[in-house]
Parts: structure tokens; sequence; C-alpha cells
């Protein structure tokens, strides 16, 4: 009876630990949020320790969970994000704190399963392209400006976080 007992502190060790690491997330969304649009730039010195705890944390709620293959989804949206953003990047496009910030939030949506991934990468650009429409249709941007968009990003991720606990989509869960 002390293992069922043992098993299930740790498994809420688990928890607290990913609300923590995501409450981290929190905070240095609003941070980039804020830079990204005052000054058009994702710092170095908020995006990268966001990774680092986000790395760590996660990692040591999925072993206290006893849920590692969470960590192989959260890879693999790191990795994907970064790289799908990588090849969207370039002159007069997204920055590389875009690129950057793609890998951050690939880990923690990756970290709640495939749907909030795919979910948040493209709530990223439905709403940030909605704005860009919005901001043409008023005249109030051409094609030519600049648009951070590192805030649509954050509010596609926090959008597939929220709403996590109820996304199902069947193709993509099923593994």
């Amino acid at each position: 009876m002390e293992s069922i007992g043992g098993a299930s502190s740790t498994v809420q060790a688990g928890a607290v630990v990913a609300v923590l690491t995501f409450a981290y997330l929190a905070v240095a969304s609003v941070r980039l949020a804020r830079a990204d649009l005052r000054r058009h730039v994702l710092p170095n010195a908020i995006v990268v320790p966001a990774f680092l705890v986000g790395a760590v944390g996660l990692s040591a709620s999925a072993v206290l969970a006893g849920a590692p293959a969470r960590l192989a989804v959260a890879g693999a949206g790191a990795v994907g994000m970064f790289v799908l953003y990588l090849v969207l990047a370039g002159p007069g496009g997204m920055g590389f704190g875009d690129v950057k910030l793609a890998g951050v939030l690939g880990l923690f949506l990756g970290y709640l399963g495939w749907t909030p991934l795919v979910v948040g990468a493209v709530a990223a650009f439905v709403l940030g392209g909605g704005y860009a429409m919005l901001l043409l249709g008023a005249r109030r941007a051409t094609g030519d400006s600049g648009i951070p968009f590192g805030p649509w990003m954050l509010a596609g991720a926090w959008l597939a976080i929220v709403a996590a606990p109820v996304l199902r989509v069947p193709i993509l869960d099923s593994g």
C-alpha cells in the first residue's frame, strides 16, 4: 500500500513542477510580448532562459509523473517548430527571435500533446494574419509594414495551453 501512496505523491509532485514551469512561461510571455511590441525584438535574455527552464522543468515533471513519452513529443515539438520557423524566416519577414521563440513554444505545447502543438502553431498564423488583414483593411499598414509576430505566437500558444484539456483531434491523439 505504501508504494501506491508514494507513486501518487510523485505524480502530484510532477504536476506541481509542470504548473510552476508553465507559470514561468506565463511571466516570460508577458515580457516577450511587451518587448516585441515596443522594439520589434524578442530578447535572448528572456527566450534562452525560458527554453532552459522549460527543458529542465518539463523533463522533471514528466519523469516524476511517470510520463516520459511526453518528452519525445516535447522534443519533436521544439525541433519541428524551430525548423518550420527557420524555413519561414528571412529578410523582411520573421526574424531569428521568432525562430527561437518557436522552439520554446514547441517544447511547451509538445509537452501537452500533438493536438495542442498543432493548434498553437496554426492559431499563431490565424491570429497574426487576421490582425495584419485588419491593419491593411483600415489602411494602417501596407504590405511592407513590419508587424511583430511574437505576440501572436504567444497568443496562439496560450490559446492552445488553456484549451488543452478539451482539445482532441483523433488523428493526432491516436498514438
